[in-house]
């Protein structure tokens, strides 16, 4: 079923939410980039203030695609604690050349590639990432005023990209300035989660502070419509 993983930028939003139905609570600065990395001191205060059973991730940062600058960030990210680091890839001439560096890593790190919308799909990359022993793949936007990812991609080519994806036994995640209208078509996808920062912040400003009222909007939606569809599903057989 598809969890919901909400980007946090601090302890204090933290305590907002964390008694919320959340899958995955994401640190990240949303102030500094798409995959902003917030300090390793702020990231590991969360994790120390999290519940032993909650799921939590971290993004390191936009970075450019150099191995020893990503496998550095990677490993220093990963000491905080966190379940899984996130890891933002674009298109350049190394991009396989990180993959494959990043490999040494993923037997005791849990990786999750995050590709964008913003550049052309190579769907065979996540081949490469099953490979290269990453644990998910995610789909975002970097640029946050051109539409979200509903806009930037088809509602066909995001569901090839599932396909690959879960193909290759990968969790999944699909994310980029996601509205409330783009939850019923995203999760007809089935996703392992859908990832929101702007519809959780008042006027969708991601840099402003979470709202626990959206934030819990937002779950009760998603709750929604897949008690809908399971519903829909066991009377059609």
């Amino acid at each position: 079923m598809t969890g919901m993983l909400a980007s946090i930028q601090s302890r204090q939003e933290l305590e907002l939410i964390q008694h919320l139905d959340i899958a995955i609570i994401d640190c990240k600065d949303p102030s500094t980039g798409a995959l902003g990395a917030l300090p390793r001191e702020e990231v590991k205060s969360i994790v120390d203030a999290c519940d032993t059973n909650q799921c939590l991730s971290a993004t390191i940062g936009d970075l450019p695609m150099q191995a020893g600058l990503l496998s550095e960030a990677v490993i220093a990210m990963s000491a905080t604690g966190v379940d899984y680091v996130k890891i933002g890839l674009t298109p350049d001439t190394h991009l396989h050349s990180c993959i494959d560096a990043l490999s040494s890593l993923t037997s005791q790190i849990n990786l999750i590639a995050v590709c964008f919308a913003d550049f052309p799909l190579d769907l065979s990359l996540t081949k490469r990432l099953k490979l290269a022993g990453f644990k998910g793949v995610m789909l975002d936007t970097i640029n946050k005023n051109q539409g979200g990812l509903t806009a930037m991609l088809s509602h066909s080519r995001l569901n090839q990209f599932m396909n690959e994806a879960r193909h290759l036994q990968l969790l999944t995640g699909l994310a980029g300035s996601l509205t409330t209208d783009d939850i019923s078509p995203l999760l007809s996808l089935s996703p392992d989660y859908l990832g929101f920062r702007s519809a959780l912040c008042e006027r969708h400003l991601r840099a402003r502070q979470l709202s626990p009222k959206l934030t819990q909007h937002i779950i009760q939606m998603m709750q929604q419509q897949l008690s809908f569809s399971d519903c829909s599903t066991h009377k059609a057989h």
